[in-house]
């Protein structure tokens, strides 16, 4: 074919190639050089050897970042914790912290739950190298094409994703993520990154972790979950918000229990499931969602109540405050429901709490109550205020007012133990006479001192037994007592029978056997719980034990050695059931034939607050109530209060511990007081009168002490006291070396040893 042909073939070619339909040798076209050079230079063997070269490339450059990129530390999110507050019982009281979040180590995760979780998240998750090549290269395109999030991600990229990074969906993000999950993959065993995959991810209702899951859906802890629970909690983490069951469309379900099938069709697939028990699981459906759990009520209290009392225990505040703490509580959730009834009903409802110009003492009045299991020391009940809103700091808790005379137990256990004897060298026991007359000087003292009794009233012509006094709180006898046993011995019987030496203790001052300290209601409470004890030292407890993944707190054993012995304790107890049995009893308001019960009334100065304590064989609880000048915070009195006089523990106090009690041992069998030990002394009968007389008015008054008012209030303005030089005093009589009334003459008279 000559030069000519051949050109006229190539034009003809062209022609037919041409999408215009002209002949691309016509003028202008010029094309065929250049698409021929094109050609040559995008071979196939190029192409290949250019594609394996961006792979080597990206291949190094994988290598170089895996040298170059650091695990980096957790995030903050990762790390944050919520502490969770639990009843005795198990069930959750509160949680309180930014992150619904409580970490779990894995071998408090059921394994069948784990593998749920790996057959439908990450089948080859034992065996991987913690990446999912094909996965990330589709997500990675999937990202920069904008086609949706990445995907393909395995247990080990989620849990780096949760713990290390962050959720944003780049290109940067997605490298990073592939770089640290391989190595956290050889750095990490799989249990650890499955522990950490669960405990990072979010599940929806504020639920972070696999613990928050199965409280917020299931209502129990991680380790309780079925198989069929912990399949829907599987399905439920790819789409938290719209795979919840009790918000789900009909279409949506249909897609969860695909998905939740499929769980199971993987776990028998990794032969961790047999096909006949498959065919028998059904789908675990959720509970409808809770609200949060918060502080409302009588929570915040019980969790300042438990937080202080680990603090006390050494663990420092920000510990706690960091979260993942499970605290179980010894507080009983029907006591604690009958306790606060009985506020509601016995005070709240009586108070106008909205008049602040005409009821202003109706808006100070401030309550709490503590009550504790004698025989373990648990505190089973508590009451801090009517809300954290309302009142912040709570008055179970509370030690800047005095206790009044409920201390007064205390001066005679302390005389009983010290085997102390009267200025006439007789031995004081519960059979003991006084003189019982209002404003009398005591004898012995250094420190005049002339308390006068409730209402100035005198009792006995001229003398009156210990029983008899302590009956109605007589204040004169009990100035006198503490005189005798000395104060220092007494300040040594309450230290040792849990109260605290604070600031302000009036060191040996007879004025002390009027309870002129501070006290809070817990400690009063380990008081008689330690009478009710048989002298066994009891310390109330209100944390049952304290976990974190890191650590566990298991309390102080809260029943410890005899802080007094068996027969001072017994003792004790069977004079304050006198004081609930008498007729002319202080506490005779919570006499009840559905429980033997002892106890003893306490009204502080100016009536500034009212005490009960008391307690029956099963049961110590102290109820009080306070006077607060809402704004200052100023200590004022309680007279006045719901339209009544002068208010004392007798009072809303009494009325209180009874309701309480009765609903609380509701349904039990009450005991009996097993006081074979008890030594009331050699029995004398004074003389006295049938019921007691006012005192006349003497030109010089001693200062106005505390007491228990008569049982029922009665509007009666309280005398006015002023300080003036007492009457003479007779010289102090040297007491007689003590001796225990059971026992031989000890040397000297014993000591308790400071708790």
């Amino acid at each position: 074919m000559g030069r000519a042909e051949v050109r006229k073939a190539q034009q003809q070619r062209g022609a037919r190639r041409a999408p215009s339909g002209r002949a691309q040798g016509t003028k202008g076209s010029g094309s065929t050089g250049r698409r021929t050079g094109i050609r040559r230079f995008f071979t196939w063997k190029k192409i290949l050897g250019t594609f394996f070269g961006l792979i080597l490339l990206g291949m190094a450059a994988l290598v170089g970042l895996y040298f170059y990129v650091e695990e980096p530390d957790p995030n903050n999110q990762a790390l944050q914790q919520s502490n969770v507050y639990k009843y005795a019982d198990g069930t959750i009281m509160a949680s309180k912290g930014k992150v619904n979040r409580e970490i779990l180590p894995i071998d408090k995760i059921p394994m069948d739950v784990q593998e749920a979780f790996i057959a439908i998240e990450n089948k080859s998750f034992r065996s991987d190298q913690g990446v999912d090549f094909k996965g990330l290269a589709r997500g990675l395109w999937n990202t920069a094409t904008g086609r949706g999030k990445a995907g393909g991600s395995t247990i080990t990229q989620q849990y780096v994703k949760n713990y290390y990074l962050t959720q944003d969906q780049t290109v940067t993000r997605k490298l990073k993520e592939l770089v640290i999950s391989l190595k956290v993959d050889q750095s990490k065993e799989k249990p650890e990154i499955l522990a950490g995959y669960l405990n990072t991810s979010y599940f929806g209702r504020g639920a972070y972790g696999i613990q928050a899951a199965a409280q917020a859906y299931y209502g129990v802890d991680a380790g309780k979950l079925t198989l069929e629970q912990g399949a829907y909690l599987a399905t439920l983490v790819q789409a938290p918000s719209q795979y919840d069951w009790s918000t789900a469309s009909e279409e949506t379900k249909k897609r969860i229990t695909i998905r939740y099938n499929a769980t199971f069709v993987n776990m028998v697939e990794n032969g961790k499931l047999d096909e006949a028990k498959r065919q028998t699981l059904t789908f675990a459906e959720p509970l409808p969602p809770q609200p949060p759990t918060g502080m409302d009520g009588q929570k915040g209290y019980l969790v300042q109540a438990a937080e202080a009392e680990l603090n006390a225990q050494g663990v420092e505040r920000k510990l706690i405050d960091a979260g993942g703490w499970t605290f179980t509580l010894n507080i009983d959730p029907k006591k604690q429901e009958a306790l606060e009834k009985a506020v509601q009903d016995e005070l709240e409802s009586k108070l106008d709490r909205k008049d602040t110009k005409g009821k202003p003492q109706d808006q100070s009045v401030q309550a709490g109550a503590t009550s504790v299991d004698p025989k373990t020391g648990a505190i089973v009940a508590m009451y801090g205020g009517t809300s954290l809103k309302d009142h912040w700091s709570s008055n179970a808790l509370r030690k800047d007012y005095q206790p009044g005379s409920t201390f007064k137990p205390i001066v005679l256990a302390s005389a009983l133990e010290n085997g102390a004897k009267t200025q006439d060298g007789k031995p004081i026991t519960p059979n003991a006479l006084y003189d019982g007359t209002s404003k009398r000087p005591v004898v012995g003292s250094d420190i005049p001192f002339a308390p006068q009794n409730q209402e100035d009233r005198n009792f006995g012509t001229p003398m009156m037994t210990v029983q008899e006094a302590t009956n109605s709180s007589v204040n004169s006898v009990y100035a006198q007592m503490i005189v005798d046993v000395e104060p220092r011995n007494v300040k040594k019987t309450a230290l040792a029978l849990g109260m605290k030496d604070r600031e302000g203790w009036p060191e040996d001052k007879p004025a002390m056997s009027l309870g002129t300290m501070s006290a809070n209601t817990v400690e009063m409470a380990g008081v008689y719980a330690t009478f009710d004890n048989h002298g066994k030292k009891v310390t109330p407890t209100i944390v049952k034990k304290a976990e974190h993944k890191d650590r566990e707190v298991v309390p102080a054993q809260p029943v410890g050695s005899q802080a007094i012995s068996r027969q001072t304790a017994d003792t004790v107890t069977k004079v304050l059931t006198g004081v609930v049995n008498d007729d002319g009893g202080s506490g005779n308001k919570v006499r009840s034939s559905a429980y033997e019960a002892a106890g003893k009334t306490g009204t502080t100065e100016n009536n500034v607050s009212g005490w009960f304590s008391g307690f029956t064989p099963e049961l110590v609880t102290v109820v009080a109530i306070f006077g607060e000048e809402p704004v200052t915070a100023k200590q004022v009195t309680l007279t006045g209060t719901a339209g009544l006089g002068r208010l004392g523990g007798s009072s809303f106090p009494a009325s209180i511990w009874k309701a309480y009690t009765l609903a609380a041992l509701k349904g039990g069998n009450a005991g009996k007081f097993q006081l074979s030990e008890a030594e009331m002394g050699a029995v004398q009968t004074p003389s006295r009168s049938a019921s007691p007389t006012p005192s006349p008015s003497p030109s010089s008054s001693a200062p106005a002490a505390s007491s228990s008012p008569p049982a029922s209030p009665t509007p009666t303005p309280t005398p006015t006291a002023t300080k003036t030089t007492p009457t003479p005093t007779p010289t102090p009589t040297p007491t007689p070396t003590a001796t225990k009334t059971n026992g031989p003459k000890p040397p000297d008279p014993p000591l308790l040893p400071e708790h």
